[in-house]
């Protein structure tokens, strides 16, 4: 087995795409992040790419975008070994990994003794969507958004996600969905937006949802629920074949209302940081 390291995001997406276009709902992180590296590229991109190899088959990849941990799913629990020690060489300073929880646990107690789980997350694939009956209407986000967006977006990173790395201004991650073409998806009550949450624009079939945020003044009404299912909408309209998410296990209340609106579960992903 032979790990080989890539420095060309187009010729790593070129060997590793039609590995994840197999399974897109599993494969739903790196295609995102491939489709960001690709489409719209930063000059602070400076990705950790991997391939893994026996012989002359494919058997696995690794893809990281610092200062984000690495990402797993397509790692073989047999190459697992292989893995810990080429980012020994590599990138000794890895902060973490999110993965399927099996590839996760493993890679963990191989690393460091060290390692603490910071999310437990579930994934989630669309099934029959059943939207909910609530007051107000979705539409679409434009750059007059931005400044409200941006805010909402600082606000649900310090409730649900307080270690995430924040390389740029939660303005400018804003723009870069909307110029991705996500749907950038509003609820709003009398014209005024209560809820939020983004459909990624449909690659190899697959669009995510997230993130959904409801500042706290407008929950227990149904708009996270109404938002979500708003975008997913969006996403199923532009082709979307699958149409995925992620929800914290500690939070009861969005699986709930995943599940209400037509979510099913996949798997569970755990994320370790060091």
């Amino acid at each position: 087995m032979e790990a080989i390291i890539h420095t060309d995001v187009g010729e790593f997406a070129e060997l590793t795409r039609p590995r994840y276009e197999q399974d897109p709902v599993l494969h739903t992180v790196a295609i995102g992040v491939l489709h960001r590296l690709l489409t719209l590229p930063q000059p602070d991109d400076k990705p950790i790419m991997v391939t893994l190899h026996e012989g002359a088959q494919l058997i696995g990849s690794v893809l990281r975008t610092p200062p984000w941990p690495a990402q797993l799913a397509d790692v073989p629990l047999a190459a697992i070994d292989l893995v810990v020690s080429t980012f020994k060489q590599i990138n000794p300073d890895l902060p973490g990994v999110i993965a399927p929880s099996a590839q996760a646990d493993a890679f963990a107690a191989k690393w460091t003794d060290n390692a603490r789980v910071t999310l437990h997350e579930r994934l989630y694939r669309l099934g029959e969507l059943d939207p909910p009956t609530v007051q107000g209407t979705a539409r679409l986000a434009d750059e007059s958004d931005v400044p409200l967006l941006a805010q909402w977006r600082d606000d649900f990173f310090a409730e649900a996600l307080p270690t995430e790395p924040k390389p740029v201004s939660a303005e400018e991650q804003v723009r870069r969905m909307l110029a991705l073409g996500s749907g950038v998806t509003l609820w709003e009550v009398d014209g005024k937006p209560v809820a939020w949450a983004t459909a990624g624009k449909p690659n190899a079939g697959m669009s995510r949802i997230g993130p959904v945020y409801t500042p706290r003044e407008h929950r227990r009404h149904g708009y996270g629920a109404a938002v979500s299912a708003a975008a997913s909408q969006w996403a199923l309209d532009q082709g979307a074949e699958h149409v995925v998410l992620f929800a914290d296990l500690l939070n009861p209340v969005s699986n709930s209302i995943y599940q209400r609106i037509g979510y099913r579960e996949v798997c569970d992903w755990t994320l370790y940081e060091w």
